[in-house]
């Protein structure tokens, strides 16, 4: 009908349009409000198309307009003002239960123009109304089979196979069929597959792009110290299993030890080694840290090194068993001086070697020598020997002192004297005595005895050392001086130092003379460097016994009772 502007407007019951206004439709097509007025294919009540607004099996089909909207009358304005916001509301509810479905259906929101076409397509009467809400499949894809074919993918009886992706599995039924209840037989959904959990390793760890999630890309680092062992790089496959085995870390790197420079170290005064001194290195690893562990191979700091090279090596491990060495050489140096020789008819003997920095080299003389030079040199720092080299030179005893305490200044440390005195060279111990000692020079000069012979009484005295005379005022002055009897025979022994050591008031044998002299202090050094300079092997052994023990006893025997049947013998023995 028409208003008083000349709009046409729509019937009620015809066109969907209660009394508003329609914008005009083109023939054939009815103006349709629940589609914001598009215009849709007119039908009767069996489904035929109207032709030019004609009535078909008695319903009115007209031209359908959709008119401009006119003010509304003051007499319906406060009937659409009450029933408009109820009509919204109503519709709104409606749209969205369309839209979002219903708990349990399977419909999903559209998201594309096939939804909507589909439901222009299903409101043709000859067509099957839709039935459940349309599928979509999140991360795959439905494969629908329907009884009215396959257009039609959510009626009634229709069957679909459910899908996923590469990387998605299957959650749920596999076919699902539209019931009549408006519902989707089962329920289901694409997850993204995903790897069994990554280990988090010892000394090391992991990254990975997207968890454990299909084709999530992981790398394995290890802390430092440690490499890795394995593959670096694992994928998550499409089979729920990694592209390699988990990389695990080891301690592969050895620790370092750094040794000390050479040491070099020139050899202590008088000796032959030298003490070295040095840090012990400490290892360090990379992962264990300081490592103060270590294994020495040689001599260790502080010790007496002798003379060359000496390797010394370090070893250290670290907790995995991995090792590491330094090496590093000590070299002991002797400075040397030229090699002393032993003069002529003396002998030398040296500390140390002989000849290294700071031997000292003592020269002796045999039995009537007297050394003539320095008694004793050392080798110094710049190798060579202080003093100079001396001589063994006949002793020159001055025989012309009239002083007898000067007279045995002379031996002072140099000889010692066995003094013999007897009142008469005819004297019987005398003669026995000194054919014993002439049997025994040898011993005697490797022991530096001199020989003294006193003779006579008061006022005639005399004496000798060797060949040569003492003059009769020494000789009394020696008797003086050491308290001998010039009327008695006797033997005294004076040591180097000028102590008179043993006396004899009757003839001693050369056996228990060398003996008692090889008891004094001085004499044990001489026999030792004798002994080292091999001096002690000539064979002076035969003054021992010139006259076998026997006979000389049955000899003093009988020269004691000669001298007991004499008369005028005034010797008394003790």
């Amino acid at each position: 009908m028409e208003d008083g502007l000349g709009f046409t407007q729509e019937i009620s019951a015809v066109n969907g349009c209660p009394g508003i206004p329609l914008a005009p439709c083109p023939p054939s097509r009815i103006c349709q409000l629940p589609h914001s007025g598009q215009c849709r294919p007119l039908k009767d009540s069996k489904g035929l198309e109207s032709r030019m607004g004609r009535v078909t099996q008695g319903v009115l089909l007209a031209d359908m307009r959709c008119g401009r909207l006119q003010s509304p009358a003051a007499e319906d304005l406060l009937f659409k003002v009450m029933w408009t916001p109820l009509y919204l509301i109503f519709i709104v509810t409606i749209n969205t239960y369309l839209t979002n479905g219903y708990e349990g259906s399977g419909y999903s929101p559209l998201e594309d123009d096939e939804d909507i076409y589909a439901r222009n397509r299903y409101t043709n009467t000859d067509s099957p109304s839709p039935w459940c809400s349309p599928i979509k499949v999140k991360h795959g894809h439905a494969t629908c089979t329907s009884p009215y074919g396959s257009y039609y993918k959510n009626v009634k009886g229709t069957r679909c196979h459910i899908s996923c992706q590469k990387g998605y599995e299957l959650h749920g039924a596999a076919h699902v069929i539209c019931q009549t209840d408006k519902r989707w037989s089962g329920k289901f959904a694409c997850k993204q597959k995903r790897c069994p959990s990554l280990t988090m390793q010892m000394h090391g760890g992991f990254k990975c792009l997207d968890g454990a999630y299909f084709n999530s890309r992981c790398e394995f680092y290890c802390s430092p110290g440690y490499q890795l062992k394995g593959d670096r790089v694992i994928t998550c496959m499409d089979n729920k299993a990694w592209s390699g085995k988990p990389a695990t870390c080891a301690d592969l790197e050895p620790p370092r030890i750094q040794c000390p420079s050479v040491k070099e170290k020139v050899a202590e005064p008088n000796k032959l080694t030298a003490r070295i001194f040095w840090d012990t290195p400490e290892g360090r690893d990379t992962a264990d840290g300081i490592l103060t562990d270590v294994v020495l191979k040689g001599l260790p700091p502080g010790s007496d090194f002798p003379e060359g090279e000496h390797k010394i090596q370090y070893t250290v491990f670290d907790r995995a068993e991995n090792k590491a060495s330094c090496r590093f050489t000590v070299k002991v140096r002797v400075r040397r001086c030229v090699k002393l020789n032993a003069p002529e008819n003396g002998y030398i003997k040296c500390s140390g070697a002989g000849d290294n920095y700071g031997a000292t080299c003592d020269y002796f003389c045999v039995g009537g020598y007297e050394l003539q030079g320095s008694p004793a040199r050392v080798c110094q720092f710049n190798s060579e020997w202080s003093g100079t080299e001396p001589t063994c030179s006949f002793m020159n005893i001055n025989v012309a002192i009239r002083n007898a305490a000067e007279f045995l200044d002379q031996f002072y440390e140099k000889r010692r004297l066995l003094i013999v005195s007897t009142p008469t060279a005819a004297d019987l111990y005398y003669r026995l005595q000194v054919g014993m000692l002439q049997q025994a020079q040898c011993g005697l000069d490797l022991r530096h005895v001199t020989v003294v012979e006193l003779f006579g009484v008061y006022p005639k005295y005399i004496g000798r050392i060797g060949r040569r005379l003492l003059p009769p005022v020494l000789g009394l002055q020696i008797r003086l001086l050491l308290r001998i009897p010039q009327n008695k025979f006797q033997v005294v022994i004076v040591d180097k130092h000028g102590v008179d050591k043993e006396r004899y008031a009757f003839p001693v044998t050369n056996q228990d003379l060398f003996a008692l002299i090889d008891t004094f202090p001085l004499r044990k050094d001489e026999m030792k460097f004798q002994a080292e300079a091999g001096i002690n092997k000539r064979d002076c052994t035969l003054g021992y016994h010139t006259i076998p023990p026997a006979d000389f006893s049955l000899k003093l025997v009988a020269l004691n009772q000669r001298l007991a049947n004499t008369q005028n013998h005034s010797y008394s023995y003790k």
